[in-house]
Order: structure tokens, then sequence, then C-alpha cells
């Protein structure tokens, strides 16, 4: 569970300047050549240049510092076109958009942790609102431990884009968001204006990620749930998946592929997940059938969903109660283990990769088994049972 329902960029350098006008982070644009080791796989030699997306402080100083943001972005060399040994998981000269990361613990960090460690290109959508902490933690190292990737490396985010999916186009956006004080100095953040930002700055992109969702009612049950509070959870955790990939289809490779992150919400009761979250999640499956039909027949894009069991998010802590459905797996999923993030960013990679050619319109459990279990064996009904247990 994230975001109220699932539920890199290296920094080479920052150049302080004095700006007495505009408090904008301006890009800067450089080149430099690093190596990536690897693992079990063939040696790579990348050639990164730099690239950026603008931050807007609104905090007021006199002499307010402005800092020339520099972001790598990997472009492998000849090598690219070699084959991997084995059956590899190979993304290389694939570009992704992930739409919904604002910080470095959730699924959709992991997938395109997953997403970048196999090989492809990455950018992200980031809300608007979250924008400025996101990226000044990236500038300032603090996800640089959770960058690393299996081979050592970091991981590299091409660009950062502001991105509220909740408006299709300007022309949706009330006048009192536009007006919004944490919405000032940002532009093109729409959905139609996101595509259009990642066409004009790369012509295409290869995979689409949505790993974003909220539910303003979320703690509430069903029946206290009103009619604004149910829409809106349908309106940002369902319909903006559809929005997303109704405007970057025409800028998808053909064979590209979708992801978008579910719940088991979306087919059994989960008390507590209220607000008409669980309605939109059923909504979101429903409509990942649809999709896959559709954007498979017009354009030959995959469309899949993950229904990934709870995770100890920031977004998660939302709904008030995920420590006690992360004890509730761990003590009925037929794998008492822990889920870690990285397993349904592996998960995702699969699904988008040419090694899930065949696979569309389905929904893919990475819960550690819990989705199968009909009751929980933790019950005191079931005590003189035999049931394995790892202690």
């Amino acid at each position: 569970m994230a975001a109220t329902a699932n539920p890199s960029m290296h920094m080479a350098t920052a150049n302080p300047c004095i700006s007495s006008s505009r408090k904008i982070i301006k890009p800067s644009t450089a080149s430099f050549v690093t190596k990536v080791k690897r693992a079990a796989w063939s040696r790579l030699t990348s050639s990164s240049h730099l690239s950026s997306a603008r931050l807007f402080f609104q905090n007021s100083t006199s002499t307010p510092a402005r800092f020339e943001k520099v972001v790598t972005k990997a472009m492998a060399d000849a090598s690219e076109n070699k084959p991997l040994p084995g059956l590899p998981v190979d993304l290389r000269g694939k570009r992704a958009f992930i739409a919904g990361v604002a910080d470095d613990n959730g699924y959709g960090w992991a997938i395109a942790k997953s997403l970048a460690a196999a090989g492809a290109e990455i950018l992200i959508g980031t809300w608007v609102p979250a924008l400025n902490i996101f990226e000044s933690s990236l500038r300032r190292g603090k996800f640089d431990e959770s960058r690393k990737l299996p081979d050592g490396s970091l991981m590299e985010i091409t660009k950062v884009y502001p991105l509220d999916a909740v408006f299709d186009s300007l022309d949706d956006v009330p006048e009192d968001v536009k007006t919004n004080k944490r919405y000032a100095g940002s532009s093109n953040w729409t959905v139609q204006e996101v595509a259009e930002s990642v066409k004009q700055d790369f012509g295409s992109i290869d995979i689409l990620v949505h790993s974003l969702a909220n539910g303003p009612e979320v703690t509430k049950p069903l029946l206290e749930t009103s009619r604004k509070g149910y829409l809106a959870a349908i309106s940002a955790s369902s319909y903006s998946f559809v929005s997303l990939l109704k405007h970057f289809l025409p800028i998808m490779n053909p064979g590209g592929a979708s992801i978008s992150l579910t719940y088991i919400a979306s087919e059994r009761i989960i008390p507590g997940y209220g607000g008409g979250m669980s309605s939109a999640k059923a909504s979101l499956e429903s409509d990942t059938r649809v999709l896959a039909f559709e954007a498979g027949r017009k354009h030959k894009i995959r469309v899949n969903t993950i229904s990934a069991g709870p995770l100890g998010s920031r977004a998660a802590k939302a709904i008030g109660f995920i420590d006690m459905m992360i004890n509730y797996s761990l003590a009925n999923a037929p794998l008492q283990k822990e889920l870690h993030a990285e397993e349904v960013g592996n998960a995702a990679a699969f699904l988008v990769s040419p090694l899930a050619s065949a696979i569309t319109g389905a929904v893919v459990y990475v819960d550690n088994g819990l989705n199968a279990m009909g009751v929980g064996v933790d019950s005191p009904i079931f005590e003189n049972l035999d049931i394995p247990k790892d202690h």
C-alpha cells in the first residue's frame, strides 16, 4: 500500500550564485564519462550528459542563492547491442516515465531502481507540492544510499517533472489551485502538459508506470464517505492512470508496456481501508483489462497491474494501520517473511521487459501469497491444527 492507497540523480556539482530577482534554480549542462561496473552482465561504458528540471523556492530572502543543478543521464555505447548471457531482464535502450515518486521508500522508487538496474533511462513525475523537497534531497545526496544499484553504481534520474495527475489540462485546474503558493512558480504540470514536455525533451518513451493514489477520506468507513471524497479517490487513484496512458500513448514506442499498482482491497474486505479507496482499486483493475485491449489493438502496448502487499512507506502510514497489516501478512501469508519494495520493483521490471511480451491485462500478485488465503490462520480457531509456523 502506498500513497494512502498502496497502497539519479548523482549530483556532480552544485554551484551557488547570487540572484536578486527570481528565486529559480536553473539547469546547466555538461558532459562527462562514467564507468558502470557490471555484476553478471557485460561491461558498459557510459558517456553522460546533463539535464534537469527547474526548482522553485518560495521562502523570502534578501539575496537568495541560486544553484545550478547537475543531473546525469546514462547513454550506453555500442556494447548496448551485445546480448547478455542467460535469460536476463534487459531494458537497455528503453526509457521509462514513473509517475508518483516523491521519496525514496515507496514502491515507485523501488520500481525506478529495478528498471534502472536493468538498463532503462529514468524520468520521474513528482507531485508539485513535493517537488522542491524531493529534488533538494536528491541534490544534497540524502538519497544516495537508497540509490545504490546491485552493481554498486547509483541510480541516475535523467529528469524530474512536476506533475499533478488529477488535472488533465490547464483548463481543468481551479483558480484556487492555480494561485496556491505550493504551486506558485511551477508550470506545465498537468497530465497533457507533462506528456508534451516529455515529447519535446526526449521524443518518446517505452515504459509508463503509474505509482500514485490518494483518498482524502481513506480513514472513513464507506458509509461515512462523502460523494466528494469518494470521487476524489477515484480521480486520483484510478482515472489518473487512464489519463496518463491516454496522453502518453502517442509517444510510446510499439512493444512498450505500462504498469500500475493496486491492492487486495479491490476484491476483499479490508476494514479501515475506506473513503472509496477499495472502489478505486477495483476500478483500476477493471480499467487495466479494458486498456490492455484498447492500447494493445491500437498501439501494441501492454497494460498490467501489480497487486502489492502492505509496505510501511510514508504514504501508506496515512491509513493509520499499516503496521497491523504488515504483521497480519507475516502471520498468515504462505511465505512468512517481510515483503520488500525491491521485490515489487523486480516484478515490474519483468512485466515491462520482452520476457513478458505475451502478458497483458493481468493482475499480478506480489504479496508473499496472502491473496490466496481464505482465512487468517493466526485465529484461535486453528490453534489445535498442526499449521507450520516460522518462529
